[in-house]
């Protein structure tokens, strides 16, 4: 049976099993194995799974992609640990596999990063160190994007394999080496064929300053959130900075006397606002700033005198920030679908 049908298998059955419902914290304890002998026990465990392959659902339709390294690996330990309850596996290792699906499930639902460690629940031997070898070579690769579901099913049969391999040695574990030498080859030629597509994206953000001045200190602070979140953006989606504009402007008020004093004062701000940026990390040869002085008014306030009016003027005296960004876009996987709902 290919990876593919066995998590087909595994979301056919248990959605005759029992109705869906995802659940955050849902149990995963299946019965002991002593008491697997009534049909009541047999449908409470189909329910266990069926709560656990609802919260990975629930995790793929919130955005996480099946391709995912954690989800995916969430859904092949699940797949394991149906396959070998469903042969009536009488050892451990349905719910110590169960046990690392639920694990993984938590802790995305927590908004955590789980571990990338792959333990050999119930005293898997560890069989076939060249492919162990293999996968971990792809962890930390620019391909590792794109092959990650198989490496994390790759690593989920190893331990299966050695599973077998103590229960009824290599002759019931072949079939899953096999399995795992598949997907290890898989993900190899996934990653050297991983070619990321950039997607370019515009953030934009308008700096305020109060009245003649030019420091990023003196800067309102209602103004900063779009600076701030564009900063955010950058490094919590990892979006990469391929130029950064920047425009001063300046109110129509003159503060000090000479026809060039707004133009010089635009140039201030949008120096200063530069400065902050490559303070950001930003390097400095993408970012291309200009001045236009009181040029370019976007508010005329007129019957407005005094401290009125220069708080009316507010959004002439700016200076606008675009961020120019690429997002990488990875191909799908070239495993099947999850499960319904993986």
């Amino acid at each position: 049976m290919t990876p593919h049908r066995t998590r087909l298998t595994l979301g056919l059955l248990l959605a005759c099993a029992t109705p869906g419902f995802a659940q955050q914290g849902a149990p995963s304890q299946l019965t002991p194995q002593k008491q697997r002998i009534t049909d009541e026990a047999i449908y409470a465990d189909h329910s266990t799974y069926q709560a656990t392959q609802d919260r990975i659902q629930a995790l793929n339709d919130a955005g996480r992609p099946v391709r995912d390294y954690h989800l995916a690996k969430a859904q092949c330990w699940l797949d394991v640990s149906f396959h070998e309850y469903s042969r009536n596996d009488r050892s451990d290792f349905p719910q110590d596999a169960l046990d690392q699906s639920a694990q993984l499930v938590s802790a995305m639902e927590q908004g955590a990063t789980p571990s990338d460690d792959t333990p050999l629940v119930n005293d898997a031997r560890r069989l076939r160190e060249d492919l162990w070898k293999r996968l971990g070579a792809i962890h930390g690769t620019p391909g590792f994007e794109c092959a990650q579901q198989a490496v994390a099913c790759g690593e989920v049969e190893l331990v299966h394999a050695g599973n077998e391999f103590n229960q009824q040695q290599w002759r019931h574990a072949k079939p899953y080496i096999q399995m795992a030498e598949d997907l290890t080859n898989e993900a190899e030629a996934l990653a050297r064929n991983c070619t990321p597509v950039p997607q370019n994206m515009t953030l934009t953000a308008n700096l305020l300053f109060d009245f003649d001045q030019d420091t990023m200190g003196r800067v309102r602070a209602e103004s900063r959130t779009a600076l701030d979140d564009a900063f955010r953006r950058v490094g919590e989606e990892k979006l990469k900075v391929v130029g950064v504009q920047l425009v001063g402007h300046a109110d129509r008020l003159t503060a000090r006397p000479g026809s060039d004093y707004n133009q010089r004062l635009s140039e201030r701000r949008a120096m200063a606002v530069r400065q902050y940026i490559i303070a950001q990390g930003i390097p400095a040869e993408v970012i291309t700033y200009e001045w236009r002085g009181d040029t370019e008014q976007v508010q005329a306030c007129d019957g407005y005198t005094g401290a009125r009016l220069k708080e009316c003027l507010l959004p002439n005296r700016r200076v606008e920030v675009k961020f120019d960004v690429q997002r990488i876009q990875v191909p799908p996987a070239g495993l099947g679908p999850a499960s319904p709902g993986g």
